[in-house]
């Protein structure tokens, strides 16, 4: 992924802990649990959330080929309470929505599928 971007993690983590707020019950509890912890909370941070900004705000000035090239590297799964918490940012939540303004439908759309579609299978 593409870092040469630097989006302050403080902001990034009080924006989460926003969402989480907002969450439907059963992901809520499912991943207020798991934020809580600090080996959780730093992988869904570098893994999963800072590399959904790094799309967002860079991604609208990339051509094709490095969009493709950035969405295959972010490699990430999600489970369903994960990909709740970071509907938002791809749909302009609040800080996020300058950074994804002008970005291609296409592109937001690309990110939704992934978010929807590279899941973990739970049991």
């Amino acid at each position: 992924m593409a870092t040469l971007f630097s989006f302050p993690q403080a902001t990034l983590e009080k924006a989460i802990q926003k969402r989480i707020l907002t969450l439907p019950p059963q992901h809520r509890e499912w991943f207020a649990e798991r934020w809580l912890q600090k080996p959780y909370k730093k992988s869904f941070i570098e893994k999963k959330a800072m590399p959904l900004v790094i799309l967002l705000s860079k991604g609208k000035n990339w051509d094709d080929a490095l969009f493709a090239e950035e969405m295959t590297a972010w490699d990430a799964k999600f489970y369903a309470a994960e990909a709740e918490v970071l509907y938002p940012f791809v749909t302009g939540d609040g800080l996020l929505k300058l950074m994804q303004k002008n970005m291609p439908a296409e592109r937001l759309e690309a990110i939704r599928l992934k978010l929807d579609t590279q899941r973990h299978v739970q049991s």
